[in-house]
């Protein structure tokens, strides 16, 4: 996608962080916005303090009620006839060792991060495989290249969303549908804050590796970056961060070393 005016971009997890910010920025270049996420207020207030509101629409959606997708995808294309670009960005992280995750925990980041995202991407892709050309950008993270402490689950979703949308690019090139895979990592949201703990509730804490991180704006014009450049992977974040997954590959033992002292 060489530019943004005139574009039809659908955002997921829109109500907050990557994705509010995501809405602002496209928004200012000229595209009309559908923003989803479950909370219908924080949705129309985002929509009413864009540069452009009038370009700017409100489809509440949840990524668990996934028999609801395919209205919700016909009401996107009865209303605005194409989708430029689909940006994946809902979703939900976890802070807890392994031993004290339960199965309901690991169940539902799995259901909200990587079954939803599929889901809908399953509900729209007969549409766009009839469009001349379209872009799947998916909000993963460094958790989807290596696993972290504390990460079990959210890096399991990860890596499955990696997995499966790598196949997707792979298969969907024939109709022009084009993926980007984008992996942020030490981004100043909320993202710890809203996380899961062991048995489900709130973490409600604030990370180091947050608070110490690129600012969301930032993140979010090196994604449009690669989006509009076409790319299909990308590793955002500040310092060593960056090149982790050169380091694992070239150095596997060095890059161990280096993980075993980044305890959360």
């Amino acid at each position: 996608m060489k530019n943004f005016k005139d574009k039809i971009i659908w955002i997921t997890g829109a109500s907050s962080g990557i994705g509010e910010e995501f809405a602002r920025q496209v928004n200012a270049k000229g595209a009309t916005v559908i923003l989803s996420a479950r909370r219908t207020e924080e949705l129309e207030r985002i929509k009413n303090s864009l540069t452009n509101p009038s370009k700017a629409y409100v489809l509440p959606m949840d990524m668990e009620a996934q028999g609801t997708f395919p209205d919700k995808v016909n009401e996107v294309v009865e209303k605005f006839k194409q989708v430029d670009l689909l940006l994946h960005n809902a979703g939900i992280s976890q802070r807890s060792y392994a031993t004290h995750t339960s199965m309901e925990v690991d169940r539902k980041l799995m259901e909200v991060n990587y079954f939803g995202t599929v889901a809908l991407t399953k509900a729209i892709l007969p549409f766009l495989q009839k469009q001349t050309e379209s872009h799947i950008a998916v909000n993963s993270s460094l958790a989807g290249k290596f696993g972290f402490y504390e990460r079990s689950a959210y890096s399991a979703s990860k890596f499955a969303l990696q997995g499966f949308f790598e196949t997707l690019r792979l298969e969907e090139e024939e109709n022009n549908i084009l993926v980007t895979l984008l992996c942020p990592v030490g981004i100043k949201t909320n993202i710890s804050h809203n996380a899961l703990d062991g048995s489900g509730q709130q973490f409600g804490k604030a990370s180091a590796m947050q608070e110490e991180g690129m600012s969301a704006e930032e993140c979010t014009r090196q994604m449009i970056a690669a989006i509009e450049q076409e790319k299909k992977e990308v590793i955002i974040g500040l310092g060593m961060q960056r090149l982790s997954v050169k380091i694992k590959a070239l150095f596997p033992e060095m890059f161990w070393k280096m993980i075993k002292k980044k305890k959360p």
